[in-house]
């Protein structure tokens, strides 16, 4: 079974278009903690939080707050570098995806390039492992970067869906076809196939004729569902999707 990992970034982005500075006497709202709650009550198998440097939406507190909730099915997006290295060895979730990061981005535009940071990447990827936390690398589907995470013996790759999400009709059959390719070598060179950027109820029919597939990540589609439906149901109608494969 297709396993599905809720982002909740975007709930936070909601919280800080209000309260990015404290208004005393306020509790800010919504509480992307609790959401996450409501998330996993509803059958989400983990919970994916992204603390970028310039925290524009989870804050240092919220992912405390859900280590101590929910360490065991917590994924942290994080860049590779020492001061977030340092923050996860502390926090010790589940999972630690390795992605870019550009401030200038509104969200993550692509994946890592592997294949020109294994120096940098594999003490990172080392430690995180000698600690027991499962180490993911957010790659473009290239052979080349597939590779560089057989080398880095990165047990996880998310692979990035964004070209074939964004792909107008004539071209999402090659998008596809490439997400298929990756997903086959790194099936056989043994490392498990996580996915997820621009998933939404309209594309997972597609996506879900990939091959080896355990999780799907999904946000932003997730929680703009969830304005029509209520996000206990939106997390439902996106399970029941994966489900129907």
């Amino acid at each position: 079974m297709i396993r599905l990992g809720v982002n909740i970034d975007h709930l936070a982005t909601l919280r800080q278009a209000r309260y990015r500075v404290p208004i005393p006497g306020v509790i800010p709202e919504p509480d992307p903690v609790s959401l996450a709650r409501t998330c996993l009550f509803a059958g989400a198998h983990s919970i994916t939080v992204h603390l970028r440097e310039d925290r524009r939406h989870i804050q240092d507190d919220d992912v405390l707050r859900l280590g101590h909730e929910c360490r065991e099915k917590l994924n942290l997006e994080m860049a590779a570098t020492p001061a977030m290295l340092q923050f996860a060895l502390r926090l010790q979730p589940a999972e630690v995806c390795l992605v870019p990061e550009n401030r200038a981005e509104v969200t993550t535009e692509g994946g890592l390039n592997a294949a020109t940071q294994i120096q940098t990447l594999g003490p990172i990827i080392e430690k995180l492992t000698q600690s027991k936390i499962i180490t993911s690398l957010f790659l473009d589907p290239d052979p080349r970067q597939i590779d560089a995470a057989a080398s880095l013996q990165a047990p996880v790759i998310e692979l990035h869906t964004g070209r074939f999400a964004d792909a107008n009709p004539a071209d999402r059959p090659v998008a596809l076809d490439q997400l298929r390719s990756a997903a086959e070598q790194a099936h056989c060179l043994k490392i498990q196939v996580n996915a997820g950027h621009g998933l939404r109820l309209s594309n997972l029919p597609e996506l879900l004729s990939l091959p080896h597939l355990h999780t799907l990540n999904i946000g932003h589609s997730l929680v703009s569902h969830a304005i029509n439906v209520g996000l206990e149901q939106s997390v439902r109608d996106f399970l029941l999707a994966i489900k129907k494969k």
